[in-house]
C-alpha cells in the first residue's frame, strides 16, 4: 500500500516548479522549487537513517538561519526523530545543559560553536563525532555551499549528505501523537523546560493558522528573525501546508527586510516589536515599498500603542497581534479589530477556549482580573522529563498560563501582567530566575530581584534590584558586569542594576516584584 505523501512531497508532485523557498543572505539569493526542496530534504533524511538515527532519537541544531536549517526542520521529523532547535547564542555551559537534558544523539552546528562542542564531548557520550555536523564554511557563513570535507573529527553538511539518495525514505510516517520537537523556552541554568510538541500539534499549526492569517497557495511569506524560536513557526507551518513561497533572510536587517518585501512582493510577515521599530525608523522605509503586505503580525512582546497606531495608519486593515505561549495557548487580535480594540490581545481562534479564573479556581466575570487559562489543538504534550511541572501546568486539559488578565464585555482578552515574571526581550523569552541564581552567587549580594523594564528597541530588557549584605564598596556597574560575564546566553545580560535598602514585601514576607517594576512602566524616573 502506498504511503500518504508528506506536505512537501505533495507540492513536489503536484506543483513541482512553484517556488518553495527563497533564501537571502544580503549578498546572494537562492531559490528552490518544491521539487528541488523535496529532494534535498529526502537526501538529508536518508543520510540520518544511514548514520543510525531512528524514531524517537533527538537531533539538535545550533544554527543561524540557513537553507540547511530549513531542511533539517523537515527531514528530522520525517523519519520520526525529534527536532531540538537551540539558540546559536548559547555558550558552552548553556549548550551543554540543554544537550544533556534532551539526550541528543546528533547535532548540527555552525563553525563558531566547534570549540564549545569540543569542550563538551566528555559530558555527552551519545554524540558520536560522525553525528556532529558542521553547517557553513570555516568563517561561519551558514547557508553557503560547502565543499565535502571535515572540520577536525566532524563532517560538514555536504560530506554528511553526499552519498544519500534523493528518493523518499522507505519508512512509515510518524503518528499524530509522536513527538515532533522539543522547544526549550527557559534559560539554561538550573533545570530547563523542554516543551514537547507532537505531529498533531504541528498539523494544527498548519491548518488553523493558515486561515487565521488569511494565507493562500499564492502567498509570499517572509521571515527575517531566527527560526529557532517558536514564533517563527506561526507562519512557516501554514506556508508549507499551503505550498506558499517562504522567503527566509539570514538575519534581521531592516534595510534587507524592506528590500525583500518590495522585491518579492511579500504578503505575510511576522515580526517582534524591536523589528517593527527597526523597519519604521529606517531611512529607506516608505509605505509604498511594503504595499504588497496583507498580514503584518506582531508577536513576542507588547507593542507600544504609538507603534500600533503608526502601523494601522501606514497599513490599514493589515495589522495582527498575537499573545501566546510555546506551551500552546494563543489569542489573536485580528486585523479587522486591531483599531477598534487596540488595548486587547484579541480572542482565542476557532476550536480554542479561554477562561479567567480566580485563586479558588472559579470562573470570573468580565472585567475581573484572574489567571489566563486556555485550551486548544496546539497544546503541548507536556514538559520533557518534568511530570510534576506538567501536572501543575496542564490540568484537566487546560493550560494554566500564570499570566494575569481579564475579558471585556465582548470577550476580548486584556493582559495585566506577563507570565509570572518572564521577560520578553526582542521576541526571546528570558526567565529572571536564571539570572537571579547567578547574581546571588556574588559575595556582596543578600537578595536580588530581576524583572523587565521598558526598552525602545527590545520591548523589555532585564534589570536587577539588589539588596547588599552590608555596605561595601561595590557599584551597580560592577555588579552588572560581574553577572553579565557569567550568564549562559547573551540575551540574559542585565541592562542595568540598582542597589536598594530593602524590598517591598507582602504579609507573608514575599517580595513584591511588581511594586519594584511598576514605576518603570509608568514612566516615572528611578535613581540608579
Amino acid at each position: 500500500m502506498q504511503q500518504p505523501t508528506t506536505l512537501i512531497g505533495h507540492h513536489a508532485r503536484y506543483r513541482p516548479d512553484h517556488t518553495a523557498v527563497v533564501f537571502a543572505d544580503g549578498a546572494t539569493t537562492t531559490r528552490l522549487s518544491w521539487r528541488e526542496f523535496h529532494r534535498r530534504i529526502n537526501r538529508l533524511a536518508n543520510a540520518l537513517l544511514a548514520r543510525g538515527i531512528k524514531q524517537g532519537d533527538r537531533v539538535a541544531t545550533v544554527l543561524p538561519n540557513s537553507l540547511e536549517l530549513l531542511e533539517i526542520y523537515w527531514a528530522v521529523p520525517r523519519i520520526g526523530a525529534v527536532l531540538v532547535p537551540l539558540s546559536p547564542l548559547l555558550n558552552a555551559a548553556g549548550l551543554g545543559s540543554l544537550l544533556a537534558d534532551a539526550g541528543a544523539t546528533a547535532l548540527f552546528i555552525h563553525p563558531g560553536a566547534l570549540e564549545e562542542v569540543d569542550s563538551l564531548r566528555g559530558e555527552l557520550p551519545a554524540l558520536e563525532s560522525q553525528r556532529i555536523v558542521v553547517v557553513g564554511d570555516v568563517s561561519g557563513e551558514a547557508g553557503r555551499p560547502a565543499q565535502a570535507g571535515a572540520h577536525g573529527d566532524y563532517p560538514d553538511y555536504a560530506a554528511f549528505t553526499a552519498d544519500a539518495p534523493e528518493s523518499e525514505p522507505e519508512i512509515p510516517h510518524p503518528a499524530g501523537d509522536d513527538i515532533f520537537a522539543i522547544m526549550y523556552s527557559s534559560g539554561t541554568t538550573g533545570l530547563p523546560k523542554g516543551i514537547l510538541q507532537s505531529h498533531a500539534c504541528r498539523a494544527a499549526y498548519c491548518t488553523l493558522l493558515a486561515s487565521t492569517w488569511r494565507m493562500s497557495p499564492e502567498s509570499v511569506v517572509l521571515h527575517s528573525g531566527g527560526i529557532v524560536f517558536n514564533g517563527a513557526l506561526l507562519t512557516l507551518f501554514p506556508a508549507v501546508y499551503l505550498g506558499a513561497t517562504y522567503v527566509l533572510a539570514k538575519q534581521f536587517d531592516p534595510a534587507l527586510a524592506i528590500e525583500l518585501i518590495a522585491q518579492e512582493k511579500v504578503t505575510h510577515t511576522v515580526v517582534v516589536p524591536s523589528q517593527i521599530i527597526g523597519i519604521l525608523d529606517h531611512p529607506s522605509f516608505a509605505p509604498e515599498k511594503l504595499a504588497s503586505i496583507e498580514t503584518f503580525l506582531s508577536v513576542g512582546a507588547p507593542l507600544l500603542q504609538e507603534r500600533k497606531q503608526a502601523l494601522n495608519q501606514f497599513f490599514p486593515n493589515r495589522f495582527y497581534e498575537l499573545y501566546g505561549l510555546t506551551e500552546g495557548f494563543i489569542t489573536v487580535l485580528d486585523r479587522s479589530q486591531a483599531q477598534r480594540k487596540p488595548l486587547s490581545v484579541g480572542t482565542p481562534p476557532q476550536f480554542y477556549d479561554l477562561r479567567i479564573v480566580g485563586e479558588d479556581g472559579r470562573d470570573l466575570p468580565p472585567g475581573e482580573v484572574g489567571e489566563v487559562v486556555g485550551k486548544g489543538p496546539i497544546l503541548m504534550s507536556g514538559y520533557y522529563n518534568r511530570p510534576e511541572l506538567t501536572a501543575q501546568t496542564l490540568r484537566d486539559g487546560w493550560l494554566h498560563t500564570g499570566d494575569l488578565g481579564y475579558r471585556d464585555e465582548e470577550g476580548y482578552l486584556h493582559l495585566v501582567d506577563r507570565k509570572k515574571d518572564m521577560i520578553d526581550s526582542g521576541g526571546v523569552k528570558v526567565y529572571p530566575k536564571d539570572i537571579e541564581e547567578i547574581a546571588a552567587c556574588h559575595p556582596a549580594v543578600k537578595e536580588v530581584a530581576v524583572f523587565g523594564i521598558p526598552h525602545d528597541k527590545w520591548g523589555e530588557t532585564p534589570h536587577a534590584a539588589i539588596v547588599l549584605k552590608a555596605p561595601v564598596a561595590v557599584s551597580p556597574t560592577e555588579l552588572r558586569d560581574w553577572v553579565n560575564a557569567r550568564v549562559a546566553a547573551k540575551y540574559q545580560r542585565l541592562h542595568s542594576v540598582e542597589i536598594v535598602h530593602d524590598f517591598p514585601r507582602n504579609a507573608a514576607g514575599k517580595t513584591l516584584k511588581r511594586t519594584l517594576r511598576d514605576p518603570w512602566w509608568a514612566g516615572r524616573e528611578r535613581q540608579i
